[in-house]
């Protein structure tokens, strides 16, 4: 298995991130464990780098972050998109959608290889 990039990983986070908390409220040790699970460790977060991610979106207005007490009596922080971290998460789709056309035409990622002779 091949890992990514530090740059490129930097620039989907907020899309990875965006895009499961469209399908509910998340802790971010959560978070971090799905983005993992569900790129087959392609993609992966430490808790330590993804905090200071959730704590600037939650300052852009795109989530909200609620307190809650656990079973084992320690708090955690939940997070929610808000309406405007959904129009964000639209705009980044869309950006990306076009990145991935580029580079698939550009790169010849759609296409066979073309075999010298």
């Amino acid at each position: 298995m091949s890992f990514i990039d530090s740059n490129v990983k930097r620039g989907s986070a907020e899309l990875a991130v965006l895009s499961l908390l469209e399908r509910g409220p998340l802790h971010g040790y959560e978070i971090a464990k799905l983005i993992g699970r569900e790129t087959d460790d392609v993609l992966r977060f430490d808790v330590a780098s993804l905090y200071p991610l959730l704590y600037r979106m939650e300052k852009n207005g795109w989530l909200t972050a609620s307190w809650e007490q656990s079973g084992s009596s320690r708090r955690r922080r939940r997070y929610r998109l808000t309406e405007t971290g959904r129009k964000q998460l639209a705009g980044l789709r869309s950006q990306w959608k076009s990145f991935f056309r580029a580079l698939k035409r550009l790169g010849g990622l759609g296409r066979p290889a073309v075999q010298e002779h």
